[in-house]
């Protein structure tokens, strides 16, 4: 969640740059947003990890519930909304680098790239919630000290 947010946060900012600065800023801030660096493991990391906890709640039925649907919206944001805008938006940045001229129709790249983000955040922010509120429907219980103590005579 927290580089989508970001990119939210650089949207408004970055709609006032020219054409030739955002190539620039695109195909030189981002380039190790992905693989082989460590953020370009991470997002399908967290779809794994939040599949692999619903199926350890899969006895739970409201847990299970929350946490699929927490896992749909993150399958939503990637590899759906991220192979469907933002990649081809960042393939036709890169190929614009590299042949040195900005693509005439530039800022519908840009719309595509900056909107694919801004709905990949609010599909993450959903799928926190959704893990949120899964916490306090019944699979996760605390530790009360009575249960703490009789652990330890045992």
């Amino acid at each position: 969640m927290g580089t989508s947010f970001a990119h939210v946060l650089e949207w408004p900012a970055k709609l006032h740059y020219t054409g030739e600065f955002y190539l620039r800023l695109q195909t030189s801030l981002y380039a190790y947003w992905g693989p082989p660096s460590i953020t370009g493991f991470v997002e399908p990391a967290a779809v794994l990890s939040v599949l692999f906890l619903a199926v350890l709640c899969r006895a739970h039925p409201v847990t299970l519930r929350l946490t699929v649907g927490a896992a749909i919206c993150l399958l939503l944001a990637f590899p759906g909304v991220f192979f469907w805008r933002v990649a081809p938006a960042n393939g036709t940045f890169f190929h614009a680098a590299r042949a040195g001229m900005l693509p005439p129709d530039w800022d519908s790249w840009r719309m595509r790239w900056e909107t694919g983000h801004a709905i990949r955040f609010l599909l993450h922010l959903i799928a926190f919630a959704l893990l949120a509120l899964s916490l306090t429907s019944g699979c996760v219980r605390p530790l009360t000290r009575e249960k703490v103590f009789n652990r330890a005579r045992t």
